[in-house]
């Protein structure tokens, strides 16, 4: 096996010859970094395309089907001629005249004869390579395929023989008399970016590591903290009914910027929303929890992380009433406000809360925190209104006279009013 394709008369290009390539390794590149190809055939005289799943296995494309699906019985006995395309978009090119727009691309076009594979063994290793083609480690960790559902799933085999990529990476080619034309030109790059993980309904552990993983700075990390009145977990989808059961009370979302979520599926959507916006590098949320019983008291963030000026928000705090005035609210700042500094390294904490929340601000400054402005119309609220936002912070020169005169409210058992900010 040479390091090449061989072109031959369908893979040879007929114009901007310059742009095709027959390298294995090009090739291989473009199948393995794709999720998904067209494959086209031809039944009763009519062409058909499929959009699929592939997975490469050395030189061979293994393609996934129904095993009552045109392509899969088309393809019993001697198998079924294909045209196998894979195309990976890098960006789109803006010329000054319309005829020379383009794109900027990575594209395979494999050609042969797919044969249906019989063998079981092969057929097993073949949806074995798929599965752990969508993340390496996924197969050991889900349940291998019954006999029925192997008999229903057709694979297909297509040696990687008569094979040509095609490749545009340029910027704008335009004309020169085009050139001084006033009209904007350049690239526009586009890129596969992959969101956080999702969990179905009734999963409540956290995404395995095989899985895309948030950014791994310390000041997105959403570390355990314990204390005598509260402990802090990250937030989870585990914490949906608890959250649901503790904060089923209008008025401690009565100044918050989202409606009190009055389903199950709607705490769900408040979960996931805090773990969408660690995934952007702006907010890290915690659970709030009864150390001795793991209850569920409420949530709490950092937000509006921003690790260069070394500053964030603490925020999108609820918690139920029943521990209203209890240690709960203090000791859980104590912790935030702790690692911010003593960890993080932070210069700057800050606070924002609706000018009508007096009891908010009440207890944002018990902290030791300063009142350093209002911000006029800074957010909508749910009922349509517009809010002015109170703006407290503390720096970390201010921190060390708050940590003592909050440690020693700790151990005298003092709380303070629970703020909802």
């Amino acid at each position: 096996m040479t390091g090449r394709y061989e072109p031959t008369s369908r893979t040879t290009a007929t114009r901007a010859r310059e742009r095709m390539f027959y390298e294995r390794e090009a090739a291989h590149a473009i199948l393995d970094q794709a999720y998904d190809c067209s494959v086209a055939f031809v039944v009763d005289g009519e062409p058909r395309v499929l959009p699929t799943l592939h997975v490469r296995v050395a030189d061979t494309i293994y393609l996934h089907a129904s095993s009552g699906s045109r392509l899969g019985l088309t393809a019993r006995g001697e198998g079924i001629r294909v045209a196998v395309s894979v195309t990976l978009l890098d960006g789109l090119v803006f010329a000054r005249s319309q005829f020379h727009h383009s794109a900027n691309y990575r594209s395979l076009v494999a050609l042969g004869v797919a044969r249906l594979v019989t063998d079981e063994t092969e057929k097993k290793t073949a949806m074995t390579a798929l599965v752990e083609r969508t993340a390496a480690g996924r197969s050991a960790e889900s349940r291998p395929p019954t006999p029925r559902e192997l008999a229903t799933t057709a694979v297909l085999a297509l040696p990687l023989t008569e094979v040509s990529v095609r490749v545009r990476a340029a910027g704008v080619v335009d004309d020169p008399e085009d050139v001084p034309l006033p009209h904007w030109a350049g690239v526009l790059p586009l890129r596969r970016v992959l969101g956080p993980p999702e969990p179905a309904e009734g999963v409540s552990g956290p995404p395995p590591a095989y899985l895309p993983q948030a950014p791994a700075s310390p000041w997105l990390t959403a570390a355990p903290m314990r204390g005598q009145h509260v402990a802090l977990e990250p937030l989870a989808p585990s914490h949906v009914d608890g959250l649901l059961t503790a904060l089923a009370d209008d008025e401690v979302w009565q100044f918050l910027p989202s409606r009190r979520p009055a389903t199950r599926a709607q705490m769900a959507e408040h979960v996931a929303i805090a773990e969408r916006q660690r995934w952007e590098g702006s907010r890290v949320a915690w659970a709030q929890c009864d150390p001795a019983t793991g209850e569920v008291i409420g949530m709490t963030s950092y937000h509006d992380v921003n690790e260069n000026d070394r500053s964030l928000g603490i925020g999108h705090t609820m918690i139920g009433r029943r521990w209203w005035r209890s240690g709960v609210n203090t000791e859980a700042k104590f912790l935030l406000l702790e690692r911010a500094f003593e960890v993080l390294g932070a210069e700057r904490v800050f606070w924002y809360t609706d000018i009508r929340n007096e009891r908010s601000q009440r207890a944002i400054a018990r902290l030791g925190a300063s009142r350093d402005g209002l911000i006029r119309r800074q957010r909508l609220r749910p009922d349509g209104t517009w809010r002015d936002t109170v703006l407290f912070a503390m720096t970390a020169d201010e921190w060390p006279a708050a940590r003592d005169r909050l440690a020693a409210r700790l151990r005298q058992g003092s709380g303070a009013p629970a703020p909802s900010a």
